[in-house]
């Protein structure tokens, strides 16, 4: 990817965040759970994108649910790549002894449950609250980028920078977050970006079933209002979730080549960075 295509993506993801930002700090999408409208009303200067079946604000549905995914993938994101970059760093310093054994039979037995189900089963026995629903999340999400990151420890540990560093007697904790976290700074944004994408489409599938949090709207939530409104010819409610939906994806994803892209270069140019 190019660097003015990173910057337009960057752009448009300050415009969901400024979004989000004004959903948070109460100055729009507060009425999105008023049922003050009419039924399936059009598009009018009242209701910007019209009503749903119970006469719901569409368009503030559709803000608030930004604010929802962004809740959802920042936190489920951030918590899970530090959780999986601290794991994948000791499994990989220590490979072949006890704290890597623990973690790779760990991560096989999250791997051989499919990710969407055990999500799902987490979220349903802690009870349909968000904080249980990213909670479920993150304990599924941490595997991937524990696995990169557990490879290119076995890789850094091999560098002259930490060799000279477990000789004058550094402790290993001190090792790991100052010599080889920091080198793993462009593949821990790759995957902080790709586990944000699965966070948000995790949530609308478990808002969709009715698993997900109750406390808010969400996308998942209005594209299953939507299916009864488009058997009836209306798709107010189905585009106002999908196309934001789609549009974040999209960003999340391209920004993650951005960064892949990017260390790869890097390495090719001039090796590990040095801490």
């Amino acid at each position: 990817m190019s660097r003015w295509a990173a910057q337009l993506c960057w752009s448009i993801l300050g415009t969901y965040v400024a979004i989000a930002v004004g959903v948070w700090c109460g100055l729009w999408g507060q009425n999105y759970d008023l049922a003050g409208g009419p039924k399936w009303g059009g598009i009018s200067s009242d209701y910007w994108l019209g009503t749903n079946l119970i006469g719901q604000d569409i368009f503030a549905r559709s803000l608030t649910s930004v604010a929802t995914a962004l809740q959802t993938g920042l936190m489920v994101g951030g918590l899970a790549t530090m959780a999986g970059a601290l794991a994948g760093a000791c499994a990989g310093y220590w490979r072949g002894r006890w704290p890597d054994r623990i973690l790779l039979w760990l991560m096989g037995v999250i791997d051989a449950i499919p990710f969407v189900l055990l999500a799902a089963a987490i979220a349903y026995a802690l009870g349909a609250q968000f904080i249980a629903v990213a909670l479920a999340m993150i304990l599924t999400l941490w595997v991937p980028v524990a696995r990169l990151v557990r490879a290119e420890t076995q890789k850094l540990r091999t560098m002259p920078y930490v060799e000279s560093a477990q000789i004058i007697g550094v402790s290993p904790v001190l090792i790991i977050l100052r010599h080889i976290l920091p080198n793993t700074w462009h593949l821990l944004m790759a995957q902080g970006l790709l586990v944000m994408v699965a966070a948000l489409k995790a949530e609308v599938v478990l808002s969709f079933l009715g698993i997900g949090s109750q406390a808010s709207v969400s996308w998942g939530v209005m594209i299953a209002e939507s299916t009864q409104e488009v058997a009836s010819g209306r798709f107010n409610n189905f585009l106002a979730a999908s196309i934001p939906l789609f549009g974040l994806v999209f960003v999340l994803g391209s920004l993650a080549d951005f960064f892949q892209s990017r260390r790869a270069g890097d390495s090719r140019a001039s090796g590990p960075m040095q801490a």
